[in-house]
């Protein structure tokens, strides 16, 4: 069925979409136009921490929508005052601005980060971060982002991100100048290929900051809120970055996001930062509820237990299919084939019948599993046994 027949010729084609309509879900579980089920371990790309329309979420909406939508950002209300005080209680953060996007958030971090150089280090304004990392799609984020190819895409690139191979310690500590002001990464690259850093390179990079007198930031867009099994995955490693930003789960599915900072690196100025919707009530009402959730009692203990389950499944199905293991952090996993049929696997995923299954293949010999954090364990399982049958199919 070709889009015009399903009406969408009006959107801009701005990537592959199958044909198709979603148009409910509950849970891990996705429906089209046509009726048919699928399974979710994509989830909006880890968005959906709580799964599709999580009760609670959809009662903060109704709740927060009756009595105040946006009075803007030139006025304080509670919902924001109450999710930036959760945030803070529960890190090492003094500060918070909230944002619509992670794009926003880390484009927020980079400013933030030259604002404290301007003042603290003579104008430094040069940032290091990684190969294949990926922070964002606005000019400036894309430029920090170490994804090929996209350093001409939009050319000329904004200046100032200097790039270094991943868990390489010795390359960063070597491109560190008079001019550099901090070092940005994510804790686990998603896009890369969810490979996480080395307790020992995290560790290291908090030691060079403190010695250089630089500051760490840390994109926690996608594995924060839960997502690998700490409520921030900084928290795995002991250590306390100056800056971290926030998006994707901390809205369960919802536009918001947060840049955080301790306190001495919070000198923005009156005017320096803004934006028409940041920090609006009913977003942050909705974060509110996320928060809540996520730190109820029991939960994370139930992430970690799917995410041992979901790691102990994909290591059995690469030893029967010969492939080259898993890795991650959390649930987010990642399972890593010895050929390049990801996207067919996809595809055949999607098509299976009565009921999908929905995957990601952020490289062509690699598949990314990002399920809601509260999957149950009938549809992990379920999920492995569907995989295993499609790989079979795939392989003939």
């Amino acid at each position: 069925m070709a889009s015009n027949q399903i009406g969408a010729d009006a959107l801009m084609d701005i990537t592959a979409r199958p044909d198709l309509i979603l148009e409910k879900g509950a849970g891990s579980w996705l429906q089209d136009h046509r009726g048919k089920r699928y399974l979710d371990f994509i989830q909006g790309w880890a968005v959906n921490c709580l799964g599709h329309c999580p009760p609670d979420i959809v009662r903060a909406i109704q709740d927060q929508s009756a009595r105040l939508l946006n009075p803007s950002p030139a006025f304080y209300n509670q919902p924001a005052i109450d999710l930036a005080t959760r945030l803070v209680q529960a890190s090492c953060f003094d500060t918070v601005f909230f944002a619509n996007s992670g794009a926003e958030a880390n484009e927020g971090a980079i400013k933030l980060a030259r604002k404290w150089g301007q003042i603290n280090r003579d104008g430094a304004y040069k940032i290091i971060t990684f190969d294949n990392s990926f922070h964002g799609r606005t000019l400036a984020t894309m430029s920090a982002s170490g994804k090929p190819g996209w350093d001409t895409k939009f050319a000329p690139q904004v200046d100032g991100f200097i790039k270094a191979p991943f868990n390489d310690l010795d390359a960063v500590a070597g491109l560190v100048d008079d001019q550099t002001v901090a070092i940005m990464l994510e804790p686990v690259q998603g896009e890369a290929g969810v490979i996480p850093a080395t307790g020992a390179f995290m560790q290291g990079l908090a030691r060079l900051a403190r010695e250089k007198g630089i500051l760490l930031i840390v994109d926690e867009v996608q594995s924060g809120m839960g997502r690998t099994g700490m409520l921030f995955a900084y928290q795995h490693f002991d250590v306390k970055p100056d800056i971290m930003t926030l998006g994707k789960g901390i809205g369960a599915g919802v536009p918001l996001a947060a840049l955080c900072a301790r306190a001495e690196v919070s000198v923005f100025e009156h005017g320096d930062q803004g934006g028409t919707y940041n920090g609006n009530p009913l977003m942050t009402a909705v974060g509110v509820a996320v928060f809540d959730a996520l730190t109820a009692p029991g939960f994370m203990e139930a992430v970690r237990a799917r995410s041992h389950q979901l790691s102990e499944g994909l290591v059995a199905l690469s030893d029967k299919w010969g492939l080259r293991g898993e890795r991650g952090s959390g649930l987010l996993r990642a399972l890593m084939l010895d050929t390049e049929d990801a996207n067919a696997i996809v595809e055949a995923a999607r098509q299976r019948d009565p009921e999908g299954l929905l995957l990601n293949a952020p490289r062509g010999d690699l598949l990314r599993f990002m399920p809601a954090l509260n999957v149950t364990a009938d549809e992990v399982d379920l999920a492995l046994a569907w995989l295993d049958e499609l790989i079979g199919q795939v392989r003939g």
